[in-house]
């Protein structure tokens, strides 16, 4: 159990995903062949289950890329199960406030830092492979570790107590919604309107000043760019059906003209 794009954010190297909406291994293999680091299999706003995601991780660590999932909400089976399937972090979307957070790392991370329940689950190898057959404290260690709780800001209420939502031992990192965030903020989809891009930068720094991750989502290649020279750990782009669509309609210019 190694999270390899861990690895790479903690050495600074640019890291790129995307949400996987089109429903397919064979499309998530795909993916796995384009050089991209990580996928988050949408199960809050796909029709996806925990079955589904079960078989979309499979074909993810087949051509490893490291699979992600968004939740569908905070709920305590929704972060089992996923993580009990193999998830290698969660995105959770829809956080407004610390206590859900706290809640979130109970369900999430192991004894001693939550209370995850047990079970020789696929993430263990059905308890069998070498990290989850031997020493329990030891396999505590290392999920707690390597597998990331990441809350989603995209409400006010997430963006009003970011500080402490970020110091919460446990909580891995922030996936910012820059859409929903808009939204909330009265300022739907102005992302150069300086109140988004302050909020931006507002979340930003306290993931570099509390040492956690920072994850943004971005529908443009420029703004994923930027994202990225901004400091961002990791930039999630577009959602593989309109990068699907796009290309296609690309070609289809291209050639009919």
């Amino acid at each position: 159990m190694k999270n390899e794009m861990k690895r790479k954010m903690g050495k600074g190297l640019p890291v790129l995903g995307t949400f996987f909406e089109l429903g397919s291994a064979t499309a998530m293999e795909c993916i796995g062949l384009t050089g991209m680091d990580f996928v988050i299999i949408d199960t809050e706003h796909g029709p996806f289950d925990v079955e589904s995601a079960m078989d979309f991780i499979r074909a993810a660590e087949l051509r490893n890329i490291e699979p992600f999932v968004r939740v569908k909400d905070h709920s305590r089976a929704s972060v089992l199960k996923m993580l009990d399937v193999g998830a290698m972090g969660l995105i959770i979307p829809n956080i407004e406030t610390v206590e859900q957070v706290k809640s979130l790392v109970e369900y999430g991370k192991y004894y001693p830092v939550g209370r995850r329940g047990f079970a020789p689950t696929r993430c263990g190898g059905y308890g069998f492979v070498e990290h989850a057959a031997e020493n329990m404290e030891e396999y505590f260690r290392l999920a707690n570790n390597e597998t990331l709780i990441i809350p989603q800001c995209e409400t006010k209420g997430c963006l009003d107590n970011i500080e402490e939502i970020v110091s919460i031992e446990g909580v891995d990192g922030i996936f910012v919604g820059p859409y929903d965030l808009s939204i909330a903020l009265g300022i739907p989809m102005q992302f150069a309107n300086p109140i988004l891009v302050s909020a931006i930068d507002r979340i930003l720094k306290v993931c570099k000043d509390a040492g956690k991750f920072s994850f943004i989502f971005s529908g443009s290649i420029d703004l994923a760019k930027k994202y990225l020279n901004d400091g961002f750990d990791a930039v999630t782009y577009g959602l593989d059906t309109s990068i699907l669509v796009n290309a296609y309609r690309d070609c289809v210019k291209q050639i009919k003209g």
